[in-house]
């Protein structure tokens, strides 16, 4: 009994220790500073403004000011409410802020009701990690907290929300029955009555009332606060009612948080922008996220139109689909940071690869480009009839990141909040850009996206035409895996070969005797002990597979065949520990563990812990492994590289010490993959996220499909209509894919403009059978070469006329028949039906397709 009492006040005092020590969880007044300025936390006051002098006015948008116009544009504000309108002088279509007729919604009510008259809202956590929310219509104009300034092309908002009036903290989480009952709904009338009951909730197995936080916002709030001060509540009452519910109550400063938001037009187009130095929040309450525009361009429930999403290649959800039941969309632009503890996603859930959103209606378009703060930047959209009678599109950003720690000692268990040490410090950035009827398709806002990356440097130059080549036929090649051997009963690792250099060589021979032409190579495993290699910071090319000698040999018959090599590597993902310190070179999380990955189990959609794990390097190192990478590269005269990871994932290091947030990540991997490209020659990489795109030839395992979401209505190659003609592309490797029919492969290959793509190896296919590498069961050479040689003959002979072409438009003319146009006219229409059929005046048979138009 001794022992255990023992144990149990040692756990009180670490725990106790814990808090009140230099490890204090609750954010450090260090840890609230502003990207404005590093020493802040007292929240600055709203600035004074002034009034804002109308330059012209239209009658379609009463109570609004004109305060800047140009060829294309008009931008009008609402002084008393802060929202905005712009109008498209070419199709004299009006954008609003916030739905001109939200009044009438007879599906919204409380704060979805206010939220559409909201251009922001920031969630923030307390000091305990839950989440509440304030918005820029509740907590801000509708108080007249909001002061503007004129820029020289637009307007800056200055938005105060809260005040250092009284808040939810001053009315009881509980009370007893008794209490509630008698001294506050005894002595109120009916209105009062009414605003607690909606606030509080009984409990009757304890006999208590419990305080319901959703409920207490806005005007409840201010109900409720009302009725408190009416039945004489004191401070000394909520002292009391705390104590007997063993609540511990303290007070914090006040909630105040300041944001600022400039518009500005841009030529055609107009910036919206939330500077850094412009968020401000107190030290108790960090922003968790952002939001920016949430009801802008938001069509209603009888209104035609579509939303369009970056899921994977693209997807639109239409407006009013009434899919109620399933949720709304939400993803992270360039996919999961995988130093936070965020939600698994499905293995088949595709990423968003492009920073961009948009609605389309039958009247004009605008498309939202997410030009800064992308890389912590989260789309989300939903459709009428849930919380609102519209169906809205928007962005928004992570500022400050959460994660829990769990203290445990003997029977004691605590979970506290640890926050991110400072707040992203990048600006948040979007550009809307607008288009008329003629160009309101996916089609058109792809090609408007395309037109904006040419004219930034965010896509490389159009590619030479180089018909005669054939379209690329993508080959990864497995070199090495490294396996569990024993001797004498002693474990060790040892590599062992799949494809020797000899051996490609062979293989490469065999598919050019079958007419295939202009190979890419990617050869995997063939450095630092095979598949899962050490960190490239050094580079030694394993001798098992034939070592450096051998690789030069390959590289120079690579060369005198016309054949792409591109070793590959990761770089972010370290997969040995050999040489790598992962206290010392891996991304920390917010726990400050250093940051580790398990391979994805398809059956079980969850992490394999019992497979080989990789680290996260930390950003901080990515520029030393990048030089001495590419000084060891250097003499191999590889003449190319393959990225398995720089245009995939990106990852920060939530090490206090180096903290580097996503942004300033993303800064780091752009210098990088432009000192690769410059040094290594050309780059063919996995994936295809936005930012890696001026840097790359060719994308491997680039999205083909969307995550088809439930919400979702049809999937689109958004992303194909951007790349294609400046960068080659394929998906995943055929005969490592989810296709069980080499016939719908062709015909998406033809009809996204792609090229056939597989990956192999020499060794049979049993040595890779209970290693960590049972993914690979299918992909000896020998089962797929004719195969893959037929695929090429005929994806060649189609999409070879459209190399180097840009992809124009992109249209469903019938159930599963759709046409692929590019520049000069030619086209492709593609008939994935098990019957013939006719469109376009063609007859196009089943599972065929039909070309003509300008194609030579």
């Amino acid at each position: 009994m001794k022992y255990a009492a023992a144990k149990k006040i040692t756990g009180i005092l670490l725990i106790s220790s814990l808090l009140l020590s230099g490890c204090q969880l609750s954010p450090s007044p260090a840890a609230r500073e502003t990207a404005a300025d590093v020493s802040q936390v007292e929240t600055p006051s709203l600035p004074p403004g002034e009034k804002l002098k109308s330059a012209f006015s239209d009658a379609r948008i009463p109570g609004m000011i004109g305060i800047a116009r140009n060829d294309a544009l008009q931008l009008l504000i609402n002084e008393e409410t802060a929202e905005i309108a712009v109008i498209h002088n070419q199709s004299g279509q009006i954008w609003r802020s916030n739905p001109a007729d939200r009044e009438k919604d007879g599906i919204a009510a409380g704060i979805n009701k206010d939220l559409l008259s909201a251009q922001s809202r920031l969630s923030f956590f307390n000091s305990s990690g839950q989440s509440s929310m304030v918005n820029s219509y509740t907590d801000s104009t509708r108080h007249k907290q909001v002061s503007y300034e004129a820029l020289p092309n637009g307007v800056r908002v200055h938005y105060q929300f809260g005040s250092t009036e009284r808040s939810i903290e001053d009315l009881p989480v509980k009370l007893s029955k008794e209490r509630f009952e008698q001294n506050l709904l005894a002595k109120l009338d009916k209105s009062g009555e009414r605003a607690l009951k909606v606030g509080y909730a009984e409990d009757k197995d304890e006999g208590v009332y419990v305080r319901i936080d959703k409920a207490m916002q806005g005007l409840q709030l201010t109900r409720a606060l009302k009725a408190f001060e009416d039945a004489g509540y004191t401070e000394e009452d909520l002292a009391q009612d705390n104590a007997e519910h063993g609540i511990e109550h303290e007070r914090s400063g006040p909630r105040l948080f300041m944001l600022t938001m400039e518009y500005e037009l841009d030529g055609e187009q107009m910036l919206v922008r939330v500077p850094a130095s412009g968020i401000h929040f107190p030290e108790e309450y960090p922003i968790n996220t952002l939001s920016v525009l949430e009801y802008f361009g938001a069509g209603g429930s009888k209104d035609e139109g579509s939303i369009l999403v970056p899921d994977g290649s693209g997807a639109l959800i239409h407006f009013n689909n009434g899919k109620l039941q399933y949720p709304s969309y939400q993803q992270d632009i360039y996919g999961p940071d995988l130093t936070m503890k965020l939600r698994e996603a499905s293995s088949n859930e595709s990423k968003a690869r492009l920073p961009v959103f948009g609605v389309i209606r039958p009247e004009g378009a605008f498309l939202g480009i997410i030009e800064q703060g992308d890389a912590v930047a989260m789309v989300n959209a939903d459709i009428s009839g849930k919380l609102n009678s519209y169906n809205n599109v928007y962005p928004s950003f992570y500022v400050v990141n959460k994660s829990d720690i769990t203290l445990q000692s003997s029977d004691m268990v605590r979970t506290l909040p640890k926050f991110q040490n400072k707040p992203t410090s990048s600006d948040f950035v979007v550009r809307y850009a607008f288009v008329g009827a003629e160009q309101a398709s996916y089609s058109g806002l792809a090609s408007l996206y395309r037109e904006h990356l040419l004219s930034t440097g965010g896509l490389p130059e159009m590619q030479a035409d180089q018909k005669p080549a054939g379209v690329p036929f993508y080959l990864k090649l497995f070199g090495g895996m490294s396996t569990r051997q024993h001797m004498l009963g002693i474990p060790y690792n040892s590599t062992e070969a799949l494809t020797t250099f000899e051996e490609g060589q062979t293989i490469l021979s065999k598919l050019m005797e079958k007419n295939v032409s202009n190979i890419q190579v990617r050869y995997a495993g063939w450095f630092n002990d095979g598949l899962h290699h050490r960190l490239p910071d050094s580079i030694k090319v394993d001798s098992v597979i034939g070592g450096k000698k051998g690789m030069k040999a390959f590289s120079e018959y690579t060369s005198g065949a016309g054949i792409g090599f591109y070793p590959d590597m990761a770089m972010l993902n370290v997969q040995s520990k050999k040489g790598f310190s992962p206290s010392k070179e891996a991304s920390r999380t917010l726990t400050q563990e250093p940051a580790i990955l398990y391979p994805m189990d398809p059956a079980l959609q969850r992490r394999a812990k019992d497979l080989s794990a990789s680290y996260v390097l930390s950003p901080n190192e990515i520029n030393e492994v990048t030089t001495d990478m590419l000084k060891d590269l250097k003499p191999l005269q590889a003449g190319g590289i393959s990225l398995k990871d720089m245009a995939e994932q990106l990852n920060s290091d939530m090490n206090p010490k180096k903290l580097l947030d996503r942004t300033q990540a993303l800064d780091t991997v752009r210098k990088a993959l432009d000192q690769i490209r410059q040094q290594a020659g050309s780059i063919v990489a996995e994936g295809g996220n936005g930012y890696a795109l001026p840097y790359v030839k060719g994308l491997t395992d680039a999205p083909m499909t969307s995550s088809r979401f439930k919400l979702e209505d049809e999937e689109i190659p958004f992303f194909q209509l951007v790349v294609h003609g400046n960068i080659s592309y394929t998906g995943s490797p055929y005969n490592l894919s989810t296709y069980t029919d080499a016939r719908q492969y062709v015909l998406k290959l033809i009809e996204y403009g792609a090229s056939p793509y597989f990956a192999w190896f020499n060794a049979p296919n049993h040595v890779v059978k209970e290693t960590d590498y049972n993914n690979l069961y299918a992909a000896n050479y020998e089962q797929w070469i004719d195969l893959a040689a037929d695929i090429y003959k005929e994806v060649s002979q189609v999409n070879l006329p459209f190399k180097g072409q840009s992809m124009i438009a992109h249209e469903a003319v019938a159930e599963g028949v759709y046409r692929t146009t590019y520049e000069g006219g030619g086209y492709v229409i593609v008939n994935y039906n098990d019957f013939s059929v006719e469109a376009e005046n063609h007859k196009i048979e089943a599972l065929s397709y039909v070309t003509g138009g300008g194609q030579q």
